[in-house]
């Protein structure tokens, strides 16, 4: 079941896993845990991210579209 978390929560999460993990915070009963979790906040960042790339080139192929027929419309003959 993937959880309904915002970018920047999936991130901000993982900053703090990264953290633990840098400072030894995190016992060794608890890494397992820590690292699956932060494996399922990778895979939210990355698909949000895919999103995003995807909804931008489409804006940006529709742009380009238009441009083409403004500039197809203003032709003299």
């Amino acid at each position: 079941m993937k959880e309904k978390l915002s970018y920047t929560e999936a991130f901000d999460e993982l900053q703090l896993i990264v953290a633990e993990m840098e400072n030894g915070e995190i016992s060794v009963d608890v890494l397992s845990e820590k690292v699956k979790r932060a494996s399922l906040l990778i895979q939210i960042c990355k698909q949000k991210l895919k999103a995003t790339e995807l909804d931008v080139q489409k804006i940006l192929k529709e742009l380009d579209g238009n441009e083409e027929i403004q500039e197809d419309s203003t032709v003299e003959l």
